[in-house]
This record gives structure tokens, sequence and C-alpha cells, in this order.
């Protein structure tokens, strides 16, 4: 059965709360539960991890590899400076794909640089939270394509 693992950067958990005129009313746990929601009607197994603290997402990502088929990682603020993240997702041989509720390159110019962005297949944002749902179409056609089904 193929496996997602769903990552959450740094200040995700107020989503719904912080600056809905960029982020949206959705909460976390709306997205996490309609993307668990569509991972059950697929038949993937689905986790996620939010968290504030980088070395937390450094040790899932770590832990990830020969474990999951796939990475969605909204890694938030650490997108722009965490070198440690994007060493991790290198060090690995699972895919990833980075997500943004909004598009970081309309913004502040220092989110217009991501350090991930290298070490990803590819970056969705700027389509709420349906920007995870792309990135779960886009993760089911590169776990299928790599599994040869």
């Amino acid at each position: 059965m193929k496996k997602i693992l769903v990552l959450h950067g740094p200040n995700l958990n107020l989503l719904g709360k912080r600056e809905p005129h960029i982020y949206g009313s959705t909460t976390l746990d709306d997205i996490n539960e309609g993307l668990r929601k569509k991972c059950n009607e697929l038949g993937i197994l689905f986790e996620s991890v939010q968290s504030n603290y980088e070395g937390v997402l450094v040790d899932k990502i770590q832990a990830a590899d020969g474990d999951y088929n796939c990475i969605i990682i909204n890694a938030a603020a650490f997108t722009h400076y965490s070198i440690a993240l994007r060493d991790a997702l290198a060090a690995i041989r699972v895919p990833a794909i980075e997500v943004h509720l909004s598009n970081i390159h309309k913004r502040e110019e220092f989110r217009h640089h991501s350090v991930i962005a290298p070490v990803v297949v590819g970056q969705i944002c700027g389509f709420g939270s349906d920007s995870y749902f792309v990135a779960l179409e886009a993760a089911c056609r590169i776990m299928y394509r790599e599994a040869g089904e």
C-alpha cells in the first residue's frame, strides 16, 4: 500500500485564525481531514505532522526514507532559510512536493526564494488549501509512475 507523509511547518497550526486575508479561513484540521478522506478513497495511507520546531521536521524526513512513497511539505517560514530541511530532503530517496497556501512569489521579497525548491520534485503555491490537493494528485502520479503502474 502506498504511503504519503504530509509535513506542515511553523504557525500552520494557526490556520483559520492567522491572517485569514492571506491564508483563508480553512483550518489545518480541515486540510488534514480532507487529505485523509481523499487518501482513504485512493487506498493510500496518510500521515500528517505539524511542528513549529525544525528538528522535529528533519527527524520525520529522515525517518521517511524507505517508509513513505512521497512527501508533501509546507515548510512555511522554514522554506526561506532552513538548510537543515533542504539537506534532509536531499539526503533521502523519497520524492517531495513543496506546497504553499499563498503565492510566495507575489508576497514580500524575502518570501520569493525557497532553499528547498532545488531538492523537491516541484512547487505548488497560491491556491489556498487546494494547493495540498493539487500536490496529492501530483504525488499519486509520481508514486504510480515510479512503481510502473
